[in-house]
């Protein structure tokens, strides 16, 4: 890599590059310098290489401002292009949706107004170009109010822009700055208050998120307390200053027009299945990227000003975002932001609050697990305690925790402590086994070491716990098979183990599927009958590929059809999932990964998996196992892929057959103006060109037809099994929803009794299977914006033995956020058959808290609820 690249990219670093030092002023000298002499033989590579910077270090945008201030000096021209690159990528950004360039790429403006490149009144025209587009956006006359979180992103990044450019707005273009900020005020007097349902960390009824302020309303309290403090924060380096007085010698450059994006469609009718659909497809497009998880009383971080905590989740998720392919350096950059005070718990917070973003984070769980442990190890003295406070934090609240947010947490922990040798002071937490089975807290524990298992084996987990030996109790069973048929063990041998015996000789002989079955039909089936046959000619196959998931590969690949024929439909189906389950009870992964496979190999559908689930033995576990959630999960996830990748391939040949039919336009087009050309033949003119050259366009026109034709078959029956995939997605879900409806309608408490949550909890004091309390105790959850405010903890704490939600009523709770979790999770799916779910499933006489769980996944309107 050349200097002035290296140089560039490690701008503000200390490093060897710029000699050891830290001092920002010695490293835009040495910068400049270097960059001011590449400029006569790499001008064009120079400008590029300085916006990708931008783009990619946005937390050394004003560094890197600064540096172009400085060439403006020397070189207006080459300066002039890298403002006209910057608007046309800007509107490019526009144009095409990308919120994380359009958001970088206004800050980059900002700096290069502060450095006397921009002008001022340019910047000002943009901020008031999109403030005049997400005004009309929210106008129920002339916009789309369902759109509402475009206008709030426009709004949000001319916000962010503030904090590094505010001063110099309101010192040069005051009137400008003054419209700017009265049409802010405006915007948020006419938009509608965006209330966190279905998307809080939290679990707690829709309403009580309605009289707190939103993000975008807590940002503008954060700007305008900035803007009353002089625009001064700390957390927003401002290296122009120390150049001002050569800055200001150079020429502003105007800022091309730019043109918001089109308005989306007015509703032609405002109904509620509309709107909600609309919403959902503009909150995909433009999402809320911070979501603030309040782990930490406010006093672990440093004395900050308000906008201080939004810069510092700007550089965070900034760093993540942009170095997502290089675990180190996105490490290395997180703990050297360019901030005068220590975040170290902040930036726990921030990445704890990615990990659990709902409805998905932007990244892999795996991803934010390595960096985690990067920054572990790149602050050993500080930062693994920050995350054990963390974790002892969200374990104290994990009875209110959404269901996918536990989940995630479980997952995410586990792996942690496997890169950490799985230590952990498990006697803190040794007060779960005094709780009822069903207690949040003790499922977690639980939960945690089953999933350590998978990572590693069962004798070192049972070690790892040495200091709390009772916890034992909690471990998973060894993963060894239950195989009905085994000789070992001395056990009594039946005319079934003989079966067992023959079928793997047959097995091992090589025997063919069809050989199998053969034999199957002639001499099993008539002598056993049906479930005998199935249970022992599955155990005995699960057997041959229990060793390893390769041995279980090709067991299913070679006598899949062996299956096939015993169990083609929906009824024999579930028995052999339930010999699977019987084979691998002792091993939910095994379990899990078996059914997985044999939904792969189309061995089951997923509606036998579903109505297996639903089963009384599964039932009974939902809320003291992970184990028929991770299936039923599975099952839904390799659907929806499947209808995904049908959708591209779908897409895809869309495009090739639009290059198929120009390639045989063209081909064609060659064809007959050769054929229509005058040529002389022994001396007379006849039609047609060259006959070698007309044989050649012929063949290659029909080619490009046939080709034509070919991608339009391919096309068809794409699109034909898209068609039939859609069907069963649909059937999927109303089965789905339908058996949820059902096994909740035995187990709720009458609607007049239980209208939400709060409600369903507090049923459970008159209930015989509570544990006695004197009063239920209290936490205190952090809101969005830094608050706190009361939440029930269910008589459940980090020193207490007291679990008071009875198990009828903490299954209706475990059962209610899964249904939450699976709605918000496949919300696009959902959204294309509500009407039919409405109709079938969401009646009027469905149970009201079933009906808030379903809205609240798909941030349904709770008005439309209402109305209902």
């Amino acid at each position: 890599m050349s200097s002035w690249r290296t140089l560039l990219l490690r701008i503000g670093n200390k490093c060897p590059e710029y000699g050891g030092s830290a001092d920002v002023k010695e490293h835009i000298e040495t910068c400049y310098g270097v960059v001011r002499r590449e400029l006569e033989h790499s001008a064009g590579d120079i400008s590029n290489f300085l916006i990708e910077c931008a783009e990619g270090l946005p937390h050394k945008i004003p560094l890197l401002g600064t540096v172009i201030g400085l060439l403006n000096l020397e070189n207006e021209d080459f300066v002039k292009g890298i403002v006209e690159t910057t608007q046309t990528r800007f509107q490019e950004a526009l144009d095409s949706g990308n919120c994380d360039r359009i958001r970088v790429l206004m800050r980059f403006l900002t700096a290069l107004m502060c450095s006397k490149v921009l002008q001022p009144a340019s910047l000002a025209v943009v901020f008031e170009t999109l403030l005049s587009s997400a005004a009309t956006t929210v106008d129920e006359e002339k916009g789309n109010p369902s759109w509402q979180a475009r206008g709030d992103f426009f709004v949000t990044c001319i916000l962010s822009c503030l904090p590094w450019g505010g001063s110099e707005l309101a010192e040069q273009v005051p009137e400008e700055m003054e419209r700017v900020m009265v049409g802010v005020e405006a915007y948020l007097s006419i938009r509608s208050h965006n209330a966190d349902t279905g998307l809080s960390f939290f679990e707690e009824d829709d309403d009580l998120s309605a009289g707190e302020k939103d993000f975008l309303e807590d940002l503008w309290d954060r700007i305008k307390f900035l803007s009353s403090n002089g625009w001064k924060a700390d957390s927003v380096p401002r290296p122009h200053l120390a150049f001002e007085a050569q800055l200001v010698g150079g020429k502003a450059h105007e800022f091309g027009p730019i043109n918001a994006p089109e308005q989306p469609e007015p509703l032609s009718q405002l109904s509620g299945v509309t709107y909600g659909r609309e919403k959902h497809n503009a909150e995909l497009r433009y999402p809320q990227r911070i979501r603030r998880l309040n782990i930490f009383p406010t006093g672990k971080n440093e004395d900050m000003q308000p906008v201080d905590r939004f810069i510092v989740e700007e550089y965070l998720l900034d760093v993540l975002l942009f170095l997502n392919g290089c675990r180190k350096e996105c490490a290395s950059n997180m703990v050297g932001l360019p901030v005068p005070f220590r975040y170290e718990y902040l930036m726990a917070e921030t990445l704890f609050a990615q990990l659990l973003l709902l409805p998905q984070p932007p990244f892999r769980p795996l991803y934010y697990t390595l960096v985690i442990m990067d920054l572990c190890k790149a602050l050993p003295g500080a930062f693994p305690a920050v995350v054990a406070g963390a974790v002892r934090a969200l374990f104290e609240k994990i009875a209110d925790l959404d269901m996918e947010c536990r989940n995630r947490l479980i997952l995410w922990f586990s792996h942690h402590l496997s890169n950490f040798q799985f230590i952990w002071p498990w006697e803190e937490w040794a007060y779960v086994l005094d709780l009822p089975k069903w207690a949040p807290q003790r499922v977690f524990v639980q939960e945690v070491l089953e999933r350590e298992v998978r990572l590693s084996y069962w004798e070192k987990i049972k070690q790892s716990i040495e200091n709390t030996p009772a916890l034992e109790e909690l471990l998973p069973p060894k993963g060894s098979p239950n195989f009905k048929y085994s000789v070992e063990d001395g056990r009594e041998k039946t005319e079934y183990h003989a079966i067992s015996a023959e079928l793997s000789n047959k097995v091992k002989g090589r025997a063919t599927a069809r050989e199998v079955i053969t034999w199957i039909e002639e001499t099993v089936l008539p002598a056993h009958g049906f479930e005998s046959t199935l249970s022992v000619i599955v155990q005995t196959l699960l057997d041959i590929g229990s060793k390893s998931f390769t041995h279980l590969i090709t067991v299913l690949e070679r006598y899949g059809q062996v299956i096939t024929r015993l169990c083609p439909d929906l009824d024999n189906q579930i028995l052999l999932i339930a010999e699977v389950s019987s084979y691998w009870e002792n091993s939910t992964q095994m379990t899990a990964l078996a059914i997985d496979r044999m939904m792969g190999y189309r061995l089951l559908s997923n509606l036998a998996i579903i109505k297996w689930v639903f089963s009384p033995p599964n039932i009974e576990q939902f809320h003291i196992s992970d184990r028929p959630w991770e299936i039923l999960g599975n099952a839904i996830s390799k659907t929806y892929n499947r209808m995904s990748d049908l959708r591209k391939e779908v897409v895809s040949l869309k495009k090739n057959v639009l290059v198929a039919e120009e390639a045989a336009a063209r081909a064609k087009a060659e064809l007959d103006a050769a054929e229509s050309k005058l040529t002389l033949m022994n001396g007379e003119p006849v039609m047609g060109d060259n006959p070698v050259k007309m044989k050649r366009l012929k063949s290659h026109a029909d080619k490009a037809k046939e080709e034509e034709e070919s991608v339009r078959d391919s096309l068809d029956a794409k699109e034909a099994l898209l068609a039939r995939a859609t069907v069963e997605n649909e059937e999927l879900f109303l089965a789905l929803y339908k058996n949820f409806s059902n096994v909740l309608k035995e187990r709720l408490p009458d609607a007049s009794k239980a209208q939400t949550l709060r409600d369903l909890k507090s049923s459970t004091q008159a209930d015989e299977m509570a544990v006695d309390t004197d009063q239920p105790s209290t936490m205190e959850v952090d809101d969005e914006n830094g608050g706190t405010k009361k939440s029930q903890s269910n008589g459940e704490s980090g020193s207490s033995n007291v679990y008071n939600i009875g198990e009828k009523e903490q299954w209706c709770l475990s059962t209610l956020g899964y249904i939450k979790s699976f709605s918000r999770q496949y919300a696009s799916e959902v959204w294309s058959h509500i009407e039919k779910l409405d109709a079938e499933v969401l009646t009027q006489d469905v149970h009201p808290l079933f009906r808030r769980a379903v809205y609240s996944g798909l941030r349904r309107p709770i008005i439309e609820l209402a109305s209902e």
